[in-house]
């Protein structure tokens, strides 16, 4: 690694080498060789005079890029695609009469771009099932340990702690939901010519309509996909890059709803991130436990869920037919969203991993707070007894008081089963009363519903996609 220029932190600390690959110039430029090599290998089924000698010789260099050479050739001509198809000439002096024949330079960017991002959004779709395996455990496992709930992060009707992650499922469900659908979308731009026309090609195929149809339909089934777009100006349509970075932002969006709750449970003491043996928390303060994986998170989450208005005003900005403001943006903005969000999804599994429950502590903070919650429970009890319910109402209510000032003012314990048992007007025993305030008396059908979602929402996705299972991620920091 070079130490005296500037390297983007997303590939040295954060994506992994997958990911990197993809948008490596070693991918970018092999598959414009490759698209090269389509065109001409179309071009010649469709009765052009290419050889099948100028389309080994390109085969014979799809990989063994001159990079030196295109390099010094853009310092002259100020053109990347041009100065790659004489590097490629340079090689492959055959072809070079046709390399490029009939094409403008969005040919090879714009096809590349397409082919690129669809890759990279199957390894996004790989990580988020593997994602969904591992939470699915974590949520089957939990399923029946009663914790409190929070609404506006203050205490409310009981949850368990399995119940609480299939939210955190539901939302990956959507996003991989967004995910097929937009890999379902998948077309290449094809062979349209300066302005979308294909004006070039009727001039090379004698005005034959459909012999252009067709080379779309040939370079398209070259490549690896079923269609093109119908029409276009000289680009594929810039709202793609929008929608595509719109899926990331909708991942990003809960990654960082999780990573948040995680963040406030670790506070509460209830679930913590894994921490290494030889971890360090704090440079200040040594006993610190800090949720460093999950603020991590939050930290890109944030930078992808706004890095998603850049394609989106790249879109609404374009004029006619083709502009070039897209091209630097779209350079940064796009591959930066894949691998911030490729980052996201290793430390997301990796959390979810290695996730510490501390059930005492749950059931501790759960019974500090369950009193309040069982009133209704307790006063229907005592109303059974005898008891007369309004009474027992004013009672509870003024109990209820007693007990929080206990709490808030004095830092007591909760003593509102105690002053409930004291009262000979319920006629409940204190043992009678914790009985009622048992946990598992207080979740409804969280356990249920957590088995229900497994079964019926989750187990057909891995299911379906059982062949991505089993990724190993890792994290560099």
């Amino acid at each position: 690694m070079s130490t005296d220029t500037y390297e983007s932190p997303l590939n040295s600390r954060y994506a992994s080498k997958e990911m990197q690959y993809i948008f490596s110039p070693d991918k970018k430029f092999s598959t414009w060789r490759k698209l090269w090599i389509a065109l001409a290998e179309s071009e010649q089924e469709l009765g052009l005079n290419i050889t099948d000698e100028q389309i080994a010789q390109m085969k014979e260099h799809i990989y063994d890029i001159n990079y030196d050479v295109a390099k010094a050739r853009e310092k002259e001509v100020r053109h990347d695609v041009m100065s790659h198809v004489y590097a490629y000439g340079v090689q492959c002096p055959s072809a070079k009469p046709i390399i490029h024949l009939g094409a403008t330079s969005c040919y090879v960017g714009d096809n590349t771009d397409i082919i690129i991002m669809t890759e990279a959004l199957e390894l996004v779709k790989k990580k988020l099932v593997c994602l969904i395996a591992e939470l699915s455990k974590f949520a089957n496992e939990y399923k029946n340990l009663p914790c409190l709930a929070f609404t506006h992060f203050q205490p409310a009707q009981p949850t368990t702690v399995g119940k609480r992650a299939t939210l955190w499922l539901e939302d990956l469900v959507m996003d991989l939901e967004d995910v097929n659908y937009q890999l379902s979308k998948a077309k290449l731009l094809g062979c349209k010519g300066t302005t979308g026309t294909q004006a070039s090609f009727m001039e090379l195929f004698d005005g034959d309509h459909e012999k252009c149809k067709e080379l779309d339909r040939k370079i398209a089934t070259k490549m690896g996909y079923d269609s093109t777009f119908a029409v276009s100006g000289q680009t594929y349509p810039r709202k793609l890059d929008s929608q595509m970075l719109n899926v990331l932002s909708s991942i990003a969006q809960s990654a960082y709803k999780f990573s948040n709750d995680i963040r406030l449970l670790q506070h509460l003491k209830q679930i913590e991130e894994p921490f290494e043996k030889s971890q360090i928390g704090s440079s200040a303060m040594a006993y610190k436990r800090n949720p460093m994986r999950c603020e991590r998170i939050g930290s890109l989450a944030r930078y992808v869920i706004v890095d998603a208005l850049n394609p989106a005003i790249t879109a609404s900005t374009q004029w006619f037919e083709r502009t070039l403001d897209d091209s630097a943006n779209k350079r940064i903005s796009v591959p930066e969203a894949f691998l911030a969000v490729d980052a996201i999804l290793n430390l997301y599994i990796n959390v979810v991993d290695g996730l510490v429950v501390y059930d005492k502590v749950i059931t501790k903070q759960f019974m500090a707070e369950i009193p309040f919650m069982a009133t209704e429970n307790i006063m229907m009890d005592a109303v059974k007894k005898g008891g007369d319910r309004q009474e027992l109402h004013e009672k509870i209510r003024q109990y209820s008081m007693e007990a929080g000032r206990n709490v808030k003012v004095e830092g007591k314990d909760n003593n509102l089963a105690e002053l409930i048992a004291n009262d000979k007007s319920f006629g409940l025993s204190i043992d009678e009363i914790n009985a009622v305030m048992k946990p598992a008396n207080f979740v409804g059908r969280s356990p249920q519903q957590v088995e229900d979602f497994i079964n019926e929402v989750i187990s057909p996705i891995l299911e379906e996609n059982k062949e991505l299972l089993g990724i190993e991620v890792e994290i560099h920091v």
